[in-house]
């Protein structure tokens, strides 16, 4: 089987929006940013996440700030003692203060995850991908002064984005965690918040883990090896597992551990680094992980993470790139667009 290229979510934000974020220049920006995937050779294009981006904050993508600053029971607004808490919370600390502080019941408020899908789906002409941040994650960067248990503030999230995935009708739906890498003994009740929403979701779901991309940096430390129950108890079609700029030792170790039934969508840029891989060096990676794990099992070569801290040229040389590395693989000419995609 030959595998799909697709990205992980975020693209760089196009010069314009920091001027104007109405709604009309918003989608016009997508538009360019899903044209560019698709005339590049992309199968499973992204909006960019461009919906998230606020320009009074434009050192983040939005993965965070967008969802629980809209979650109703949650205040963006914190006192010294509320930073002080959530400094003393373990695996945080690149972050200076919480996303917001959690006053009471956490439920949609005004997130619209389905109004944002609507507002671009028809763009695309090839299958669309929306993305969505999972619960873990988002507990983490929460203050909590309601629940006083993780781990039911971290359902309480999984129920509000079950509610919202439910509602949009994307072609894949892919959930983003940053934060378990670390901290695999929460991998308990981050697994029952992540299953909680993926059996939400009707249509083909998968989860895309990595170990940090806050500012181009990597926030993590740890092995995929640690990950491997949390991994095997996902109920969805596959995972994204950044590869590229660990180096792929790991996939031996995953080997013989990981559930044989999991597809994997691998690594192979590097979105760490300004330099362009090369089509032959994309193309030897997934050589080499389909020699250790079977080609069978590769379901995606994708980036490692979301392009959201790259210049626009960068971004899209290394998705030419891509492209070109999996269609040397597959033994197809360099400007062949691959295989045509049909997830559905």
């Amino acid at each position: 089987m030959t595998p799909e290229t697709t990205v992980v979510g975020s693209y760089p934000i196009p010069q314009w929006l920091y001027g104007d974020t109405s709604r009309q220049t918003l989608r016009d920006a997508v538009a360019v940013v899903l044209h560019t995937q698709e005339r590049l050779g992309i199968d499973v294009v992204a909006d960019g996440e461009l919906n998230r981006f606020d320009p009074s904050h434009p050192e983040t993508n939005g993965m965070i700030d967008y969802f629980v600053g809209q979650f109703s029971g949650v205040r963006t607004q914190y006192s010294i003692t509320d930073i002080d808490m959530f400094r003393s919370d373990e695996g945080m600390s690149f972050r200076t203060a919480p996303a917001g502080v959690v006053t009471g019941a956490v439920g949609d408020g005004t997130l619209n995850l389905r109004a944002d899908f609507e507002l671009v789906q028809d763009l695309a002409t090839k299958p669309l991908k929306f993305t969505c941040t999972g619960p873990h994650m988002l507990t983490k960067t929460l203050t909590d002064r309601f629940y006083g248990d993780r781990e039911e503030l971290a359902m309480a999230v999984a129920n509000v984005l079950r509610r919202q995935l439910e509602r949009v009708s994307a072609d894949v739906i892919q959930l983003d965690e940053a934060n378990i890498t670390g901290h695999p003994h929460e991998a308990r009740w981050a697994v029952e918040a992540m299953n909680h929403v993926l059996d939400g979701i009707s249509t083909r779901k998968g989860v895309h883990l990595c170990f940090g991309n806050y500012g181009g940096q990597t926030i993590q430390s740890g092995v995929w090896r640690n990950l491997v129950s949390y991994l095997n108890a996902l109920r969805c079609d596959f995972v994204l597992l950044e590869m590229a700029r660990r180096g792929q030792g790991e996939l031996e170790l995953l080997r013989g551990e990981l559930d044989p039934h999991i597809s994997i969508g691998l690594g192979v840029i590097d979105i760490k680094d300004n330099e362009v891989e090369s089509a032959e060096s994309v193309a030897s990676r997934i050589e080499r992980a389909a020699s250790v794990m079977g080609a069978d099992r590769i379901r995606f070569v994708n980036p490692d993470c979301g392009f959201w801290m790259l210049s626009r040229s960068v971004a899209d040389r290394k998705m030419a790139a891509l492209v070109a590395g999996r269609n040397l693989y597959a033994g197809a000419a360099p400007g062949d667009a691959g295989p045509a995609s049909a997830v559905r």
